[in-house]
């Protein structure tokens, strides 16, 4: 009776601000019976130009959260706080954490064929070097080529994921990686699934896409199924969305594109 209480209990899945809502919307095409509980700090977004001490505060406070909700386990979408503060969690945490850098660098790993893997995200996420460590950690003779896209976020953000404005900049962000030889592509940001169709259409078919919020869903549900966890199949899923601040444009952005149902969004004072 126990263990169908805990397995019966949300996931809790939180991010510096909305991008994660793409972990949210895997996990729900992979897991719907499971409820889902997610968190945006959106009153400090962003968390990727903040130092690795503010970084793993604001996330254990966020995780806390999480608990508060009842969250049989922790999903850390946000590849800052995954980079800077997940060994944190994993430490202080009661129960599970998933972050999204060590899934999609398996995948990476298991798509290349050449061994030259390419990674994409936010200055933050690229400077940590942690995709780095992770692929290297998985195969020392792996070739990684990493490279910080700065403005995509901004432009996802802007709603602007077909227009040609965003490819052009895509095309230049990508050109030295496609020049040099890349055969996998790593989208090391959790808002970056939000141009996949973009991207996949200009580097080609010769370039492998590596989603991190797919990977990273996959992983949970390897997770559920090892510890126990999964909720049963008579489970009524939910879904519940809060934020630290009231959330801007960008909520209807990620809803539209993602076709999430979020519901009434709550805002927690933190």
């Amino acid at each position: 009776m126990a263990e169908t209480s805990v397995a019966a209990r949300p996931i809790g899945v939180f991010d510096s601000g909305i991008g994660g809502l793409t972990v949210v919307a895997a996990l729900r095409t992979l897991l719907p019976n499971e409820s889902i509980f997610y968190l945006g700090d959106t009153a400090r977004v962003p968390y990727g130009g903040k130092s690795a001490a503010t970084v793993q505060r604001y996330s254990v406070e966020i995780a806390a959260m999480l608990l508060k909700e009842n969250a049989k386990t922790v999903v850390v979408a946000c590849n800052t706080a995954s980079a800077l503060a997940l060994p944190r969690l994993e430490e202080t945490l009661p129960v599970t954490v998933t972050g999204v850098i060590l899934p999609g660098a398996r995948a990476a790993i298991a798509r290349t064929r050449s061994g030259h893997i390419g990674v994409i995200g936010t200055r933050a996420t690229i400077a940590s070097g942690a995709y780095e460590r992770a692929l290297r950690a998985l195969n020392p003779d792996v070739r990684v080529t990493p490279r910080a896209c700065p403005l995509l976020v901004p432009l996802i953000e802007e709603g602007w994921l077909e227009s040609p404005i965003t490819d052009e900049i895509i095309l230049q962000y990508l050109a030295p990686l496609m020049n040099d030889g890349v055969d996998t592509l790593v989208l090391g940001c959790t808002h970056y699934p939000l141009l996949r169709n973009a991207i996949a259409r200009l580097v080609g078919d010769k370039i492998a896409l590596v989603d991190s919020a797919q990977n990273c869903a996959l992983a949970v549900r390897d997770l559920l199924q090892r510890e126990n966890l999964s909720a049963p199949e008579s489970a009524r899923a939910k879904l519940a969305v809060a934020l630290t601040d009231p959330p801007d444009a960008f909520l209807r952005v990620a809803r539209e594109a993602l076709q999430l149902d979020v519901g009434e969004v709550e805002v927690r004072t933190l």
